[in-house]
């Protein structure tokens, strides 16, 4: 099994973000909590995100049309995760395929012991033995690294803040107290806006840091840092030729992917929820040298 090595600037970035999301958390329900109890809302989220987090792997699933397949069905991609796993040390996951012409593939689940990897029919057309490897792996570093349950937690009260503003004015604050006045949904409403704003921010960034660290887990379970430099570009370069129509019907998972399959001059490509490829394979080639030293 491999050794799992950090890099302590990056965990540091990682910590810092949450730190800050902690904090604008904090802030906002102090501040609520003095306008309105807000019950039957955070109720409402809580059901929301918590069906979301532990039904997560079956809703990505049937979001992207992705198939569960069997040894017998894809006995070499299944071969591939088993001895990728055993030196990860994590249990097999789910494997599953998604009939597109779109490079790419994600990982899912609210558990290392209840995830799912996929990959689609692209990718494996596209790339090579090692190059397929190392994309695999990084995905697996998600599962290993909990990112989704991670990134759901880090949600929570964005998700919270973004019903608050949406729904604020027809639940008349949500059975407030006596200083629950006009004036304080005007004040809920606007201050809910900027921490939706703020931790929106602050989760593409923690998003793009977990990115980081599962190309990190990639170079270290595979030994091969180049490999998914090569996949990278590959995946990359291609995106250009899928046609526009695949890409918008996957555009929605773009978070899961190991790269975006964003649509020229989409929305998505100024707040990226992946940095960008220069940065991520100048990261490898960083990792190349420590390997190589």
């Amino acid at each position: 099994m491999v050794e799992w090595k950090k890099d302590l600037g990056l965990e540091g970035r990682m910590l810092l973000t949450m730190f800050l999301l902690a904090a604008v958390y904090l802030g906002f329900l102090v501040f609520i909590s003095q306008y309105t109890s807000a019950s039957f809302m955070l109720l409402f989220v809580m059901l929301f995100m918590g069906a979301q987090y532990y039904y997560s792997d079956k809703l990505v699933l049937w979001s992207t049309g992705a198939h569960v397949v069997s040894e017998a069905e894809e006995p070499k991609l299944h071969e591939t995760i088993t001895r990728l796993c055993v030196i990860a040390g994590l249990p097999k996951p789910t494997v599953a395929v998604v009939n597109t012409s779109v490079p790419n593939a994600f990982a899912t689940g609210r558990s290392p012991k209840k995830a799912v990897v996929a990959v689609t029919t692209g990718l494996m057309h596209k790339l090579d033995q090692g190059e397929l490897e190392a994309v695999l792996a990084h995905e697996l570093s998600h599962v290993k690294n909990r990112d989704m349950a991670v990134l759901t937690i880090a949600s929570f009260i964005s998700t919270l803040a973004f019903y608050i503003v949406r729904y604020s004015f027809y639940f008349g604050g949500f059975g407030g107290n006596r200083r629950n006045s006009n004036g304080g949904l005007i004040a809920i409403w606007i201050v809910s806006i900027i921490v939706w704003v703020l931790s929106f921010l602050l989760i593409r960034a923690l998003s793009r840091y977990r990115e980081f660290a599962a190309d990190r887990g990639s170079a270290l379970i595979t030994g091969q840092p180049t490999q998914l430099i090569s996949a990278l570009r590959k995946i990359s370069g291609t995106m250009a030729n899928v046609p526009t129509e695949d890409l918008r019907k996957v555009e929605g998972m773009n978070a899961f992917f190991i790269i975006p399959a964003a649509v020229s001059g989409s929305v998505m490509n100024m707040l990226s929820t992946h940095p960008s490829m220069e940065k991520r394979i100048a990261a490898l080639e960083k990792i190349q040298r420590e390997i190589e030293y």
